[in-house]
């Protein structure tokens, strides 16, 4: 790791994060790929099978079915199918485990600092119980219950918390989830080996799994999220490698679970343990953000001013964030947490704890969160991260950023809070978008890859090209930390709107880039979406809302995706899923679903020409409604 690696290192739309990491003496994501541009075709397509023994087959024009029949459709479906299976159940573990947290701080009657969101659950529900504790467990277990619900019974609360015309919709197709735990079963089920060979029915599946990831996934972890952790509050604040202090000792938080840190982030703030920090010789303890859950972090930052410092990357930036030799100890739970921090941590003396086995590093130590021991576990930790600091500190070179980033990206938007800074309505946002001052809303949603374009270049390219058409963006995911990091989370990001969008923007005081925080937010556009469709009386697909994934990465996005076209969404992705090699894949999802659901699946690499065909899509959406 002393060998100085040089510039091949892929773009970043973030250039001085680019120049920081070409000047590194250690290998990162970024360097591997270069390493890695050789890709293989049958692969990108979808057409290889490896699921038994007489494979792997791959479909070429001279061998267009493998050993067992299988041709191109089945194969790239059934792959399809596995990849959204597995992305979902990502999602339902991430909600299973706060629905669960949430119950456990109900019966032990710990802090739930949301009462608001609390109550607007049960009123979704039908719970009427004046003790909130009493409350909070009755909503935990309704989650619970539809949760462990067998596949072939329709799962209850997707009728209450979706929108009733997709609901709808939803009856007509057939696509009306189960149990969600059990929908990811079928899915792996289905997709085995000589089990289902029928693509249409296999990309069905993946509607409906698309339907209980958002609902349960998404859209429920979040609103669990605020009743335990304290709802969104505006406010502006630092992002970027500023926010690394090296008189604290850091501790950088890595995945999507935020209630796992819910004790740890106020023992750190305690005497007790502030004492401990200082006579190590840190002033104190500080939080570092880095990918979703630092993104949850600082959306409800307000609540932690004393323990969070504030979010420095996205996934593909945690590389350098360690890089820094600022940050003491990773504690990660779930992704995106990359393997390649682990030779990183190693050199650098930094401690690794894993909360969650899901996670689990090859060099970290494993102690995963158990809600009973949560006090304990946390004197451990903060112990071990404090021997680490004095092991470490003066043996190791900083290397700093501190001009990184900025200091006053506009934070803590949500359903709520956004409706609140609008006086209570959506109305003046209808206003703007009927009288044309907002063209129309694009979320640019979901993960940062390192090869459309490089890292984050389309997600912020594409951004810049959306708002200077005065077409208002809402962001949500690992993308956010990009565009964040690159300003245009600022109010003075104004100046690069559209000469409509920029008036708005600078008579309200807000950036034309809204980030609503972790990928999990997905789930907060739709309620956005859901209310204002409602308000105005109208269906999700009839309104002038695209959204795009452009640098979507993994599994999980898959399954983000699924649910957006669910919902009737245009979704446009930088680069293909591995469909390509099935036309029945291609045509049902960049055309048929149109027809189906009203989404469709758009791919394009270029920001210029994505931007001209989701405005595109936005004025005919306008001239449906008349606007």
């Amino acid at each position: 790791m002393n060998q100085c690696y040089g510039c091949n290192t892929c773009k970043s739309a973030d250039k001085p994060l680019e120049d920081f990491i070409r000047s590194l003496p250690m290998e990162t994501s970024h360097h591997r790929v270069d390493t890695q541009k050789t890709k293989c075709g049958f692969g990108l397509q979808g057409v290889c099978c490896r699921l038994c023994s007489n494979g792997p087959c791959r479909i070429t024009p001279n061998s267009p079915r493998g050993i067992c029949g299988a041709n191109a459709d089945t194969i790239v479906t059934r792959n399809f199918l596995r990849s959204v299976a597995a992305g979902s159940g990502c999602y339902i573990h991430i909600v299973e485990n706060t629905a669960l947290n949430l119950k456990k701080t109900a019966k032990s009657k710990g802090e739930l600092k949301g009462l608001e969101s609390l109550n607007h659950l049960a009123d979704i529900f039908g719970i009427k119980e004046d003790d909130d504790y009493v409350k909070a467990e009755k909503v935990a277990d309704a989650v619970l219950a539809d949760l462990y619900k067998p596949e072939y019974i329709q799962a209850e609360l997707v009728e209450k918390i979706a929108y009733a015309p997709r609901v709808k919709r939803w009856k007509e197709l057939g696509i009306m989830p189960g149990g969600a735990k059990s929908e990811v079963f079928k899915g792996v089920v289905k997709c085995s080996t000589n089990l289902n060979s029928d693509p249409v029915d296999m990309l069905t599946d993946c509607l409906k799994l698309g339907i209980s990831t958002g609902v349960y996934g998404l859209t429920l972890t979040n609103l669990l999220n605020d009743v335990l952790l304290g709802q969104p509050q505006l406010r502006p604040a630092p992002v970027g490698l500023r926010v690394i202090d090296p008189d604290y000792i850091n501790i950088m938080i890595t995945g999507h679970q935020h209630t796992i840190f819910v004790d740890l982030q106020e023992k750190l703030i305690s005497p007790e343990a502030v004492k401990k920090a200082q006579e190590a010789g840190a002033k104190g303890f500080k939080l570092v953000g880095c990918t979703c859950v630092g993104q949850d972090l600082q959306l409800r930052g307000a609540h932690y001013t004393e323990v969070f410092d504030g979010h420095a990357g996205n996934n593909y930036t945690s590389e350098a964030i360690l890089a820094t030799g600022g940050i003491d100890a990773v504690l990660s739970e779930f992704n995106c947490t990359l393997p390649g921090i682990e030779p990183i941590c190693e050199e650098l003396k930094i401690k690794q704890i894993c909360l969650d086995d899901v996670a689990k590093k090859a060099n970290a130590e494993l102690l995963p969160y158990k809600f009973e021991e949560r006090e304990a576990q946390t004197e451990i930790i903060i112990d071990k991260i404090i021997n680490a600091y004095k092991e470490r500190r003066g043996n190791i070179t900083m290397n700093l950023l501190p001009e990184h980033g900025n200091s006053n990206t506009l934070t803590g938007v949500s359903e709520g809070s956004l409706k609140s800074f609008l006086g209570g309505s959506w109305k003046p946002l209808i206003d703007l978008i009927v009288s044309g001052d907002i063209k129309g809303i694009a979320g640019v949603v979901g993960c940062s890859n390192l090869t459309a374009g490089g890292h984050d270049v389309l997600s912020v390219e594409l951004t810049k090209e959306l708002i200077s058409r005065d077409i208002i963006v809402l962001t949500a995911g690992c993308s956010s930390g990009g565009i964040e990091n690159c300003g245009l989370m600022t109010p003075e990001a104004a100046k690069l709107a559209g000469p409509k969008l920029r008036a708005v923007c600078e008579k309200l005081g807000i950036p034309p880039v809204l980030n609503f925080g972790p990928c999990l937010a997905i789930g907060r556009l739709e309620i956005v979406a859901t209310e204002i469709a409602a308000e105005l009386g109208v269906d999700l697909p009839q309104l002038p809302l695209v959204l795009s994934a452009a640098q979507w990465l993994e599994e999980q996005a898959i399954a983000d995706g699924c649910f957006g076209l669910s919902l009737g969404l245009p979704l446009h992705l930088g680069l293909p899923p591995f469909i390509t090699g099935s036309p029945v894949a291609v045509k049902v999802l960049t055309e048929d679903m149109k027809e189906l659901t009203g989404g469709q699946v758009i791919i394009n690499p270029d920001a210029k020409a994505s931007a001209d065909i989701l405005e595109k899509i936005i004025e005919e959406k306008r001239t449906g409604l008349h606007i």
